[in-house]
């Protein structure tokens, strides 16, 4: 054995010696699963002491008032973000960077910076930032403890960081949680996209195995689609309502030569309604269309639904459409 290759063989077995005593005396919750935020792609094992938070994506001590941040971009968002984490680009935002290292994580390369911040509030608080490279994504880690604080040592943060993870997706039923209504029945379309506490865009499309997806459909992508959204306020007089409902109805993206066929207020699931429904073509391919609104009022607040179809088979759609507004409870 040459004295090289005895060398490498001495250092690789340091190293594995090594990685073992870390092993042993690493935060316990790094053992454990990650944990994904309400609606996240990314997750990571807590600091112990952390849980996560309601309002954003993330983790948050109270008690302690530290927190994790957890944001989500494109995959080519990385190589400009990385640009901001400069020691001069980072300063303009009132972090002091004291270190910054070039991570590989689980989910790819990732860039960390340590520093410390003071807050609007003159409260100095320890920072760590993470940027990672993912697949077809870009994860943001933003971690703060107050500098007093003796909660949260280096270590533990770091591990918490390590242990980022990526899913795939998001569970229908999870994404479904972070609507301000539930929906009882999909009548068989797809989630396509969910605008927390606000919005839900179901699709009923062919099946096309290359077709990507995304919130803006030609129309031979799909059969139909259907938009639900809840607002506070809306009218409460029958005049104004038929106004709204016209104003809501001209706002609908991607159809044209719109004729209406009906307009009027009506009674939905024993609420004051108004429904809207129309001719018109796809803005894109002047295939022909239908159109139907529904506005639902009441407690303050409104209930839009609009549905879009293709002409030929808007009779079958319209029937899954109903079913899907009749399963509809503002929580």
């Amino acid at each position: 054995m040459t004295t090289e290759k005895a060398g490498f063989i001495a250092a690789a077995m340091a190293a594995l010696a090594a990685s073992l005593v870390l092993a042993l005396f690493t935060v316990p919750a790094s053992a454990a699963d990650p944990v994904f935020p309400t609606g996240s792609r990314f997750g990571l094992v807590p600091p112990a002491g952390m849980v996560a938070a309601k309002t954003f994506p993330g983790f948050v001590d109270i008690h302690n008032k530290a927190a994790i941040l957890i944001t989500a971009l494109p995959g080519g968002a990385y190589a400009e973000v990385e640009k901001t984490l400069t020691a001069d680009a980072l300063k303009k935002q009132g972090i002091t960077v004291e270190k910054r290292d070039t991570l590989q994580l689980a989910v790819g390369t990732a860039v960390l910076v340590v520093g410390t911040q003071l807050a609007p509030d003159k409260t100095p608080y320890r920072k760590w930032l993470l940027l990672a490279e993912a697949h077809n994504l870009t994860a943001i880690v933003s971690v703060q403890v107050p500098e007093q604080s003796k909660a949260y040592s280096d270590a533990a943060v770091r591990a918490a960081l390590n242990s980022l993870a990526q899913r795939a997706k998001v569970p229908e039923t999870e994404l479904l949680t972070m609507l301000p209504f539930t929906v009882g029945d999909l009548a068989g379309f797809r989630i396509v996209n969910v605008i927390p506490g606000r919005a839900l865009l179901l699709i009923d499309r062919p099946d096309y195995p290359h077709m990507v997806v995304t919130p803006d459909l030609p129309e031979y992508v799909y059969d139909a689609r259907c938009t639900i959204v809840a607002a506070p306020g809306g009218p409460t007089a029958d005049d104004a309502r038929a106004n709204f409902a016209r104003a809501a109805f001209g706002a609908i993206g991607g159809i044209k030569d719109i004729q209406f066929t009906m307009a009027e207020p009506v009674r939905l699931d024993h609420q004051d309604g108004f429904e809207t429904v129309a001719h018109a073509k796809d803005a894109g391919t002047g295939v022909d269309m239908m159109v139907v609104q529904w506005l639902r009022f009441g407690n303050g607040s409104f209930l839009q639904m609009v549905g879009i179809a293709r002409a030929p088979i808007w009779d079958s759609e319209l029937a899954r459409l109903r079913s899907v507004r009749a399963s509809i409870e503002l929580k």
